[in-house]
């Protein structure tokens, strides 16, 4: 068996093995590290200048590193003192501390809190809220909050759909009366979006607020079993009976275009009628309440026998002509004087503004 020659070296020179390169100074590219972070800087100051020592005296590379190191960490030595000498090194450490409790965004609110943003909008708010106390003057107040079902993501129009539902359902639990809400205060909600999804936020959080811009609220809205007395309580849990009913009036615009749903809707609201005013009738009331609360449900009675015969009616002229004689019978004006009596809020809520009729509106997403 024959052994091929050697290699020949190229140009005829002998080849030998490159030289090793110096190795690189670990303290330098620690040194650089911390100053480029600025983080510990006193620690990366010291690294550096120990490192050009040692690659000075050792031959190691990595000089551009230490020197590097060295002069972004006594940068970041400047910074700090900075910071400590205004203060803002507690603040920053105090707002790590926020952010990781949840303490001052908008995701830690609970019911019954009152807060205000920073330009005084509630639009978009997902940090840097104050609570405040609601006796004074806030941009919002929360009124119920609840979780969406684990799962994917639902979509951006799903989640607003069920923000929208649930929190006109909710509302009326906070502020059972809504004639005490001002004019100017309607529903918004904090939802969840698909990045905050990702973390498992699933937290819907309703609120009250101004539609006025420049507007803002004044004392809490709330008024439930909380604050208020029994008979106040019963006598809106009463109304509270009738306002279902109507509010699930057929969504048909006319009732020629859908007849048999008006009229079991008629028949709905007569039962409604005769409800409430059982309910009425079957408490005792205080002594300034008991004549206007007997009266208001008389006029319940003669209510209730025309919307019964406009669930019987034949046709939709037969229909409209007894829907509007009932509707003329329930007028809000004629509850002023129960109202009155038992100490609660006496102006009619107007909803010609937005064409809401106190709970099938939408609300707004913040």
């Amino acid at each position: 068996m024959s052994i091929p020659p050697p290699p020949h070296p190229a140009w005829g020179h002998p080849y030998y093995a490159p030289p090793r390169p110096a190795p690189v100074n670990g303290l330098a590219i620690s040194a650089l590290v911390l100053g480029a972070l600025c983080f510990l800087p006193a620690v990366g100051l010291v690294l550096g200048l120990v490192a050009l020592s040692q690659i000075k005296r050792r031959g190691e590379r990595g000089k551009a590193l230490a020197v590097g190191g060295a002069v972004l960490s006594s940068l970041g030595l400047a910074l700090w003192a900075a910071v400590l000498a205004t203060g803002g090194a507690s603040a920053f450490w105090d707002g790590l501390r926020e952010a990781a409790d949840g303490e001052g965004t908008a995701y830690s609110l609970t019911t019954g809190q009152c807060f205000d943003t920073p330009g005084g909008s509630l639009e978009g708010i997902t940090y840097d809220i104050d609570t405040v106390p609601c006796a004074g003057e806030h941009d919002g107040e929360v009124f119920a909050s609840f979780d969406l079902p684990d799962g994917s993501y639902p979509g951006d129009d799903e989640v607003t759909r069920s923000a929208d539902e649930r929190c006109y359902a909710l509302d009326g639990e906070y502020a059972m009366d809504a004639w005490a809400l001002p004019a100017d205060v309607d529903v918004y909600y904090l939802t969840p979006t698909r990045q905050s999804w990702r973390l498992g936020d699933r937290e819907i959080t309703c609120l009250f607020g101004s539609t006025d811009e420049r507007g803002s609220l004044t004392g809490s809205l709330r008024n439930d079993g909380t604050t208020l007395d029994a008979d106040q309580v019963a006598y809106l849990e009463a109304d509270a009976v009738l306002d279902a009913a109507l509010e699930s009036e057929p969504g048909a615009e006319y009732v020629e275009d859908d007849l048999p749903g008006h009229r079991a809707w008629a028949g709905l609201v007569a039962d409604a009628l005769a409800e409430r005013a059982e309910l009425l009738r079957g408490r005792t009331w205080p002594a300034g309440a008991e004549r206007p609360v007997a009266d208001l449900a008389d006029g319940l009675d003669r209510a209730r026998a025309q919307w019964r015969r406009a669930a019987g009616a034949a046709d939709a002229d037969t229909f409209y002509e007894h829907y509007d004689k009932g509707y003329d019978l329930i007028d809000p004006a004629d509850a002023v004087t129960a109202r009155k009596a038992l100490g609660l809020a006496t102006t009619p809520p107007s909803y010609e503004d937005t064409g809401d009729t106190g709970g099938d509106g939408g609300g707004m997403e913040v």
